[in-house]
């Protein structure tokens, strides 16, 4: 009996490390074939004036970010008509330390149709006959609420300030969802297109002159932008600098080694929807369209009670995915799901992030995944390096056909050396994506492109020299089995935008007190609701 076991677990590792192989190897030819040179002209900036589609583009702020400046400032520098742009930041108040840098970045940039809109002056939400609990706790939503209801035209892209695009990013996502080609033709268009997030560790590192070889992090400059004009404090010992500002550099291993082979699949074979909120282009219509369940059936339940339009996904915390989710699954004829903009990438420059603030953004977002996306959470752990080469490893050499086929011993020396080949493989592989993402050869370099954003080939970012490379890459996968456990089995609360959040097995938020701990009443037909079935109650945060 425990034989037989033993072979059914080696068989399914076996079966779940060659599925995970074909995965990626999706996923990493096309990133090969879409990120190593510049994308054609898009299309859609230049038709006749009267057929170029208006846009409004939505930038949520919070607080001073790596580079916020130049992030903020390259939707202004697209090659998309001005007259077809209307262009708004959003903050929660005037006091946010972001505003200072809108207010400047309008007044550098005259002429377009920009505005800045703050939360605390929202009508809707703090005017007379206005109600705070209108919309939910989401902070972003909160914040994007009033920009959504007075866009203008029909395109909305909701872009996150700490995100970099390229000029012709515009045309580009126009394309995809309208279905714009050369030549004229069309093709089908779709609901929702986004962008693959790249993330940029902006703290400049240093050779160690001493047998200590490479540090993880060291220096002592943001390469970030303007708005980060003092440097960052770098202790002087390794293992200081390497917790202090080491998470930004286990960030920018995630996002181009794990996530992009995954997301890149996914979105390559197209079987479910897989989206990061920093980049979505989608239409106003189609949203107000899917979150009015006299137009929607698939609606029911609490669902058919929430408001239309953006403001109905403000009790979720993972909104981009809950929006991008609705849109797949509503029946909206004569439109494809989900488009990736292949060529393009949305790049974040980060600095100053530590160990400890990665692992509590990672358990952040995991938690809120985890009911979102039960079953590939459930399973995310294996498809890690260390864990899938072990699922593997234990199969090979436990199902009795590899040993009487192939000769591999059935011992746990086999087990370690089929297990330290596989990691290795996979070391390498991530290296040679990583360098490609990185070398930013699909990046249309002109003078508004800041350093961050040049990429290793064009004179940016610094490369990262395999020492230092490894380190990072050895980290990051030693931390993710930990912290998977943590965030799907240990918790249920996540901080977010300065405030605390318990994620709810029916994927909503409830926003806790941070005074009282008491979770504040949700939102019940756009007001909030003390009675039982939403009432506030005290519990235990973890």
């Amino acid at each position: 009996m425990f034989s037989s076991a033993v072979e059914v677990l080696g068989c399914a590792g076996v079966i779940w490390g060659f599925f995970i192989v074909l995965v990626q190897g999706i996923g990493i030819y096309k990133i090969f074939r879409s990120y190593s040179s510049v994308p054609p002209d898009p299309v859609s900036p230049y038709l006749p004036e009267d057929e170029v589609p208006h846009v409004t583009i939505i930038r949520p702020a919070k607080g001073l970010e790596p580079g916020l400046y130049e992030c903020l400032a390259s939707v202004f520098h697209q090659s998309y008509p001005k007259d077809k742009l209307t262009i708004y930041f959003c903050v929660s108040s005037k006091q946010d330390a972001a505003y200072s840098v809108i207010r400047q970045l309008l007044d550098d940039h005259p002429g377009f149709d920009a505005k800045v809109f703050v939360e605390t002056e929202d009508p809707y939400l703090h005017g007379e006959g206005g109600h705070v609990n209108n919309v939910g706790p989401n902070p972003k939503i909160r914040n994007l609420s009033r920009a959504y209801r007075e866009a203008k035209g029909d395109i909305i892209w909701p872009l996150d300030s700490n995100v970099w695009i390229a000029r012709d990013v515009a045309g580009r996502m126009v394309d995809k969802l309208c279905g714009y080609r050369p030549g004229g033709r069309r093709v089908k268009p779709f609901k929702f297109v986004h962008q693959l997030p790249l993330v940029v560790d902006t703290v400049t590192s240093m050779s160690s002159s001493n047998s200590e070889g490479q540090t993880l992090l060291s220096g002592s400059s943001i390469t970030g932008g303007s708005d980060a004009g003092s440097d960052v404090h770098v202790p002087s010992s390794i293992w200081s600098r390497s917790l202090a500002h080491g998470g930004g550099r286990l960030e920018e291993m995630f996002m181009a080694t794990t996530h992009a082979k995954f997301y890149g699949a996914i979105n390559a074979v197209g079987i479910a929807p897989c989206i990061v909120g920093k980049s979505n282009m989608f239409r106003k219509s189609h949203l107000d369209q899917v979150t009015d369940p006299a137009q929607n059936p698939i609606l029911t339940g609490r669902a058919a009670t929430l408001p239309k339009g953006l403001d109905h996904f403000s009790l979720f915390m993972c909104e981009d995915h809950v929006i991008g989710d609705l849109l797949w699954r509503s029946h909206l004829p004569g439109y494809a799901n989900h488009g990736l903009v292949w060529g393009d990438l949305a790049i974040q420059p980060m600095a100053g992030m530590s160990v400890p603030a990665y692992i509590a953004r990672r358990v952040r977002w995991l938690r809120a995944r985890k009911w979102t996306v039960l079953y590939p959470t459930l399973v995310e752990h294996a498809v890690e390096s260390l864990v899938c080469c072990f699922y593997v490893s234990f199969g090979l050499t436990s199902v009795p056909w590899f040993h009487q086929t192939l000769g591999i011993p059935q011992t746990w020396k086999a087990l370690w050396y089929f297990w330290l080949t596989g990691v290795t493989t996979w070391m390498i592989v991530d290296r040679i994506v990583f360098k490609r993402l990185h070398a930013g050869q699909s990046i249309h370099v002109d003078e508004h492109t800041p350093l961050f954003a040049r990429g290793t080939s064009r004179g940016g970012a610094e490369k990262r020299r395999f020492g230092e490379w490894l380190l990072a890459w050895l980290g990051r996968e030693v931390l993710a089995l930990p912290i998977w456990t943590w965030a799907v089995f240990l918790g249920t609360t996540v901080n977010w935008r300065g405030k605390r959040f318990r994620v709810r097995s029916d994927m909503t938020v409830v926003a806790i007190d941070p005074e009282d701990e008491e979770e504040t009443p949700i939102l019940q037909n756009g007001y909030g609701s003390n009675r039982t079935s939403t009432s506030s109650t005290r519990g235990k945060i973890d």
